[in-house]
């Protein structure tokens, strides 16, 4: 068992959080990473999540997007060689 213990100090606001992660998970985790400690890798992970997260859907965009009628992608294809 893992305790996570992360402080925030940012104004003056520290937040302490403690946490309990699975094992298995935990080790995962790091052998798909670069991070050498458990804050390392929680930040890392957090900020992983919160980037997917605020990535816009692509399936929200159907319908939305407009083509002209005479656009050609495989001339535009031949264009970039």
């Amino acid at each position: 068992m893992f305790y996570v213990y992360n402080i925030h100090m940012h104004k003056e606001i520290v937040m302490r959080t403690n946490i309990v992660i699975d094992d298995d998970l935990l080790n995962e985790a790091f052998s798909v990473s670069n991070a050498k400690t458990k804050k390392d890798l929680i930040h890392v992970a957090l900020t992983e999540y919160i980037r997917i997260k605020k990535r816009k859907d692509l399936t929200e965009l159907a319908g939305s997007i407009k083509f002209h009628k005479n656009y050609n992608h495989k001339k535009l294809r031949k264009l970039r060689g």
